[in-house]
């Protein structure tokens, strides 16, 4: 396949203006590609009028709506850094993040508008400027700005496991940089094309989906936008608009699977050709009953914002290999032991990409140096191994790693395990101080039925994993919620559920 990268939406609006880019199907709007260029155009050149030059930087607290294409594409245009935020975060979370990114400008909408008018009082010198009405550039020319450069993402790590990180890559001079070239081996893995209607459920803040949605309009395909994921409505969304590619992250396609028979045997779904799921460990037995149902068709692949590495496991190539993610396709992957020692194929070690696009921590020389070897390697902090086809395994993120009575216990075959339960909704597990043990492993669980017994469904647990799992690995203490916190993109806020349960215990200790 020649490179689809070196396109722009602008090829689009000049050949076919009027070829749907976007469709928001609940808002009732589809934007042509003519319409968006022109959008972008009249943003970048408020931009300028702000006074951002390339190389600056904006941040977006901006949900699923049709504004936020336009200021992306305009960012990308104006040869700037752009960041969008997750207003999820904690107030303190994105005041860092505008703080450390050096934002000049936050644009926000009206339904981030309080969030916005708290954050504004702590920068009285960055302009809070609100996008909801799409009025706040319709002054400026429809045109090019005379000097457009390539610009470039500058996103932050989700916060799970502690405070947000950003990832600066340099911005190009021209050519392709190293993450169009990463998207340009999805177009050639997945078939993307002029064709391609691709269902895009998740928040666009995160750096999959934005990254995800930007290339489909690199190619001139059809972006379906949810403006939040619901399971029985997408799979009316996969018929009605014949979406041939879907991005439904682990937790959606537990979702998906747990609806009620008769509405999943309802949906026509045969325009399907590709499912992608990456952002989050997925089950293997949601991952079974998934391919069970949609057919060979689900697609897999480990990366990180980093953009530093990229590996991608076929539904055929991960029945024979069932729990990996595949084989490298961007950067090599050696398997090293603290000392950084390459460990040979079945031992457990931390996961490090080579060859790979460079990046850095913005801000943070430790946090970069502590992600990088001195020898070419790099690190997202994951833990795993290697089989002897070279087919990489994850077993959990290095922070997570609990030592428990002096063994090392992974959390996320905990949580595997309790997700695949007909009776559950969602769950978390992670490591807890205990006198005897060290650690231990606590679990959160969110019920299928917010009514459940709770009692009993602890016991029914409990049983459930000792099937299968050591008893060192099952957890010892137990909560129930009726939701947990989970990102939209399918990572727990381990860190969150954690800080609250020490919380509550040290609270219970103080009034004894």
């Amino acid at each position: 396949m020649s490179d689809p990268y070196r396109q722009h939406p602008r090829a689009w609006a000049t050949s076919d203006p009027d070829r749907p880019a976007i469709v928001y199907p609940s808002l009732g709007i589809t934007i042509g590609y003519g319409e968006l260029d022109t959008r972008a155009n009249r943003c970048a050149h408020f931009l300028r009028a702000r006074g951002l030059r390339r190389g600056d930087h904006f941040a977006m607290l901006v949900e699923n709506v049709p504004v936020f294409h336009e200021l992306v594409w305009a960012g990308h245009n104006a040869g700037l850094y752009y960041t969008a935020i997750s207003w999820r975060f904690r107030d303190d979370e994105i005041a860092f993040i505008i703080g450390n990114c050096g934002a000049r400008l936050v644009f926000y909408t009206e339904q981030q508008g309080e969030l916005a008018g708290r954050l504004a009082a702590r920068f009285p010198g960055v302009d809070f400027v609100d996008v909801t009405d799409g009025r706040y550039a319709q002054a400026c020319p429809p045109t090019p700005i005379a000097d457009e450069s390539r610009g470039s993402d500058m996103l932050y790590s989700s916060g799970s496991t502690g405070r947000p990180k950003g990832i600066k890559q340099l911005l190009p001079d021209g050519g392709i940089d190293g993450l169009s070239k990463m998207f340009a081996i999805y177009a050639d893995r997945y078939g993307w094309g002029a064709d391609t209607v691709y269902l895009m459920p998740c928040p666009l803040y995160h750096s999959g989906p934005m990254r995800f949605a930007m290339a489909m309009q690199q190619i001139g395909a059809t972006l379906i936008v949810m403006e939040a994921f619901d399971a029985a409505a997408s799979l009316v969304l996969v018929e009605r608009h014949r979406v041939t590619h879907a991005h439904w992250v682990p937790t959606m396609l537990v979702r998906l699977l747990k609806l009620p028979p008769d509405v999943r045997a309802r949906a026509d779904l045969s325009s399907l050709r590709t499912i992608v799921h990456g952002a989050a460990p997925i089950a293997p037995d949601v991952k079974r009953a998934a391919i069970g149902w949609f057919g060979p068709i689900l697609e897999e692949s480990y990366g990180g914002t980093e953009g530093n590495g990229l590996t991608m496991i076929s539904s055929a190539e991960w029945l024979a290999h069932p729990g990996s993610v595949g084989r490298p396709f961007l950067g090599a992957v050696d398997v090293l032991d603290d000392a950084g020692r390459v460990l040979p194929t079945g031992e457990i070690g931390t996961i490090w990409f080579s060859g790979g696009p460079g990046f850095a921590y913005h801000d943070d020389p430790d946090r970069t140096a502590q992600a990088h070897d001195g020898r070419g390697r790099s690190t997202l902090g994951d833990i795993g191994y290697l089989d002897a086809e070279g087919y990489v395994y994850l077993t959990d993120r290095h922070s997570n790693m609990v030592i428990s009575g002096g063994v090392n216990v992974f959390p996320q075959e905990a949580e595997n395990r309790l997700i695949s339960h007909p009776a559950v909704a969602d769950a978390s597990v992670f490591g807890i101080a205990d006198e005897d043990m060290g650690e231990v492993l606590h679990a959160v669980i969110q019920p299928l039925d917010p009514v459940a017994d709770q009692e009993a469904l602890r016991a029914e647990l409990a049983k459930w994993c000792r099937a299968a799992l050591a008893s060192i690995k099952c957890p010892r203490s137990w909560e129930f919620r009726d939701r947990l916190p989970r990102h939209d993109t399918g990572k727990i806020y381990a860190r969150q559920l954690k800080e609250e349960f020490l919380a509550r215990r040290d609270k219970s200790s103080a009034g004894r």
